[in-house]
Protein backbone atom coordinates (compact mmCIF):
# COMPACT_ATOMS: atom_id res chain seq x y z
CA UNK A 1 0.00 0.00 0.00
CA UNK A 2 1.70 3.13 -0.87
CA UNK A 3 1.52 6.48 1.57
CA UNK A 4 -0.25 9.34 1.33
CA UNK A 5 2.23 11.47 2.81
CA UNK A 6 5.16 12.39 0.54
CA UNK A 7 8.07 14.89 1.35
CA UNK A 8 9.95 15.30 -2.30
CA UNK A 9 13.97 15.83 -1.28
CA UNK A 10 15.49 16.67 -4.52
CA UNK A 11 19.10 17.32 -4.93
CA UNK A 12 20.30 20.14 -2.95
CA UNK A 13 21.18 23.03 -6.11
CA UNK A 14 21.34 26.17 -3.65
CA UNK A 15 25.04 26.22 -4.37
CA UNK A 16 25.04 25.83 -7.68
CA UNK A 17 25.98 28.93 -10.29
CA UNK A 18 25.71 28.34 -13.57
CA UNK A 19 28.30 30.10 -16.29
CA UNK A 20 25.94 32.04 -18.66
CA UNK A 21 26.75 29.98 -21.41
CA UNK A 22 24.86 27.38 -19.78
CA UNK A 23 21.77 29.98 -19.17
CA UNK A 24 21.40 30.24 -22.89
CA UNK A 25 21.00 26.48 -23.15
CA UNK A 26 18.58 26.36 -20.33
CA UNK A 27 16.71 28.37 -22.59
CA UNK A 28 17.04 25.87 -25.45
CA UNK A 29 16.54 22.93 -23.27
CA UNK A 30 12.81 24.46 -21.91
CA UNK A 31 11.80 25.10 -25.51
CA UNK A 32 12.75 21.42 -26.01
CA UNK A 33 10.77 20.27 -23.20
CA UNK A 34 7.95 22.24 -24.52
CA UNK A 35 8.46 20.32 -27.93
CA UNK A 36 8.78 16.71 -26.15
CA UNK A 37 5.81 17.21 -23.78
CA UNK A 38 3.71 18.60 -26.78
CA UNK A 39 4.39 15.85 -29.33
CA UNK A 40 3.51 13.35 -26.53
CA UNK A 41 0.37 14.64 -25.56
CA UNK A 42 -0.39 15.11 -29.37
CA UNK A 43 0.20 11.45 -30.24
CA UNK A 44 -2.34 10.58 -27.35
CA UNK A 45 -4.77 12.29 -29.30
CA UNK A 46 -4.80 16.39 -27.54
CA UNK A 47 -5.42 18.83 -29.03
CA UNK A 48 -5.93 22.37 -28.42
CA UNK A 49 -8.63 23.88 -26.53
CA UNK A 50 -8.83 27.20 -24.69
CA UNK A 51 -9.11 25.68 -21.58
CA UNK A 52 -7.98 22.06 -20.25
CA UNK A 53 -10.42 19.36 -20.26
CA UNK A 54 -8.85 15.83 -19.26
CA UNK A 55 -12.57 14.08 -20.51
CA UNK A 56 -12.04 15.58 -24.25
CA UNK A 57 -7.99 15.34 -24.18
CA UNK A 58 -7.93 19.06 -24.78
CA UNK A 59 -5.40 21.43 -23.19
CA UNK A 60 -4.34 25.33 -24.02
CA UNK A 61 -0.37 24.62 -24.07
CA UNK A 62 -0.69 22.94 -26.99
CA UNK A 63 0.93 25.95 -29.03
CA UNK A 64 4.23 26.96 -30.06
CA UNK A 65 6.47 27.93 -27.26
CA UNK A 66 6.65 31.28 -28.20
CA UNK A 67 2.70 30.90 -27.58
CA UNK A 68 3.01 29.94 -24.17
CA UNK A 69 2.15 32.34 -21.13
CA UNK A 70 5.36 33.35 -19.45
CA UNK A 71 3.83 31.43 -16.56
CA UNK A 72 4.31 28.37 -18.58
CA UNK A 73 7.60 29.34 -20.34
CA UNK A 74 9.23 29.73 -16.28
CA UNK A 75 7.87 26.44 -15.15
CA UNK A 76 10.28 24.85 -18.50
CA UNK A 77 12.97 27.18 -17.41
CA UNK A 78 13.08 26.38 -14.15
CA UNK A 79 12.59 22.77 -15.01
CA UNK A 80 15.91 22.86 -17.18
CA UNK A 81 17.82 25.15 -14.69
CA UNK A 82 17.09 22.70 -12.13
CA UNK A 83 18.25 20.02 -14.11
CA UNK A 84 21.73 21.83 -15.01
CA UNK A 85 22.29 22.57 -12.00
CA UNK A 86 21.58 18.84 -10.37
CA UNK A 87 24.30 17.92 -13.27
CA UNK A 88 26.64 20.16 -11.28
CA UNK A 89 26.14 19.29 -8.42
CA UNK A 90 26.69 15.86 -8.97
CA UNK A 91 30.45 16.80 -10.59
CA UNK A 92 29.27 16.76 -14.26
CA UNK A 93 30.67 18.97 -16.95
CA UNK A 94 29.44 20.42 -20.02
CA UNK A 95 31.14 20.85 -23.29
CA UNK A 96 30.24 22.19 -26.34
CA UNK A 97 31.69 20.42 -29.20
CA UNK A 98 32.51 22.57 -32.17
CA UNK A 99 30.26 22.28 -35.15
Amino acid sequence: MKTKHYTPNPIDTSRIELPTELLDLAETMARNVHEVWARTRLEQGWTYGPERNDPLKEHPCLVPYDELPESEKEYDRHTSLETLKMLAALGWKLVKTEE
